[in-house]
């Protein structure tokens, strides 16, 4: 297992995230795979197996339990001794809507997935990025934060957040091994899409296996842009 990179992926059980766990698997990397849905990620499992020849390592996980992220970080470092890439992909849409009519569950629910977890996940595995020749760390954005709109208040404040929490983190790795960035997937059809957009149409969307194909330069180690915006642009056909 040493021979290959290990990466943690988040939300890998549908959308970007598990299209994501795909990609990076057929590019030779292990994947440890989160998400709370276990029979979904026994599914991306068996497409892994049956695209790579490989198991991944799966590990049923609900980020709004942090105790969790910090046993899944000691598991990690008993199996593995080390982690070569983090894509922090989890998130959720939470409640659009007028600000006053946020309930404060829905706005506690969206700051604890959106934006503590992703704290509590460095917390948890820099120790671990440390410990690989060349760790790379990516963490899911939005286009809402320098386009804010109305409705979005709530969503768009966490992924806010959380690009200066992960401006803030690059800064303090400058001078390690470890590269942190951002990565903003634009519009994609996803099922969190097509909930925030009913009206719109899918098909004009890139799919989450194009977006997901750009993903394995950003964790290769000869990758190192740091602390840097990175954005998907759909290449024209």
């Amino acid at each position: 297992m040493t021979d290959q990179r290990i990466i943690l992926v988040t939300g890998a059980s549908k959308g970007i995230g598990r299209a994501a766990a795909l990609e990076l698997a057929k590019a030779g990397n292990h994947i440890i795979a989160t998400a709370r849905s276990e029979k979904a990620l026994v599914k991306l499992d068996d497409e892994i197996l049956a695209a790579t020849g490989h198991n991944a390592t799966l590990i049923p996980l609900d980020l709004r339990d942090m105790n969790a992220i910090d046993r899944l970080a000691g598991a990690l470092l008993d199996r593995f001794g080390r982690l070569d890439g983090l894509f922090a992909n989890a998130g959720t849409l939470g409640t659009l809507g007028p600000l006053e009519n946020i309930s404060p569950s829905a706005f506690q629910e969206t700051l604890e997935i959106n934006f503590s977890a992703n704290w509590r996940l460095i917390r948890a595995t820099h120790p671990l990025l440390r410990m690989s020749e060349a760790g790379r760390a990516l963490f899911v954005t939005s286009g809402v934060v320098p386009r804010p709109r109305a409705f979005w208040g709530v969503y768009a404040a966490t992924k806010a957040a959380l690009e200066t929490m992960i401006a803030c983190y690059a800064d303090e790795t400058e001078k390690t091994p470890i590269r942190i960035n951002l990565f903003d997937p634009g519009a994609v059809r996803t099922e969190m899409r097509f909930k925030a957009m009913p009206g719109e149409d899918p098909l004009t969307l890139p799919t989450p296996q194009e977006v997901a194909a750009t993903l394995p330069q950003y964790f290769a180690p000869e990758f190192t842009q740091h602390g840097q915006r990175l954005v998907f642009a759909r290449r024209k056909h």
